[in-house]
């Protein structure tokens, strides 16, 4: 079942995501068959990063743990908080999706 991963830039860090974007987007490059979606979260002006948004799959909270740790964006310090929650699908892609079976 896929996670969602909800990291929110410290304040001040736009530097930091800046210098760190190209080793972030390899490190994605080199995920791309856990990435369901990935993108910035951005204010209402449609330009300044506030954060990261991931949809991945992986079975267990582990291996969500261990891709967040592993993205340069985090190991350059860029976050000031990363939640980590558990995701099913309701409607994906202009789709209805199942419910799960019992």
């Amino acid at each position: 079942m896929p996670y969602f991963i909800d990291a929110t830039d410290k304040p001040g860090t736009k530097d930091i995501r800046d210098k760190t974007r190209p080793e972030h987007l390899v490190f994605l490059d080199k995920h791309i068959e856990k990435l369901i979606a990935v993108g910035p979260k951005l204010s209402d002006d449609g330009q300044t990063s506030l954060g990261s948004t991931y949809i991945i799959d992986v079975e267990e909270r582990s291996a969500a743990e261990a891709f967040i740790h592993a993205d340069p964006f985090y190991k350059a310090g860029l976050f000031g908080n990363v939640a980590i929650t558990r995701w099913r699908k309701g409607f994906f892609d202009g789709k209805k999706m199942p419910p799960p079976k019992a």
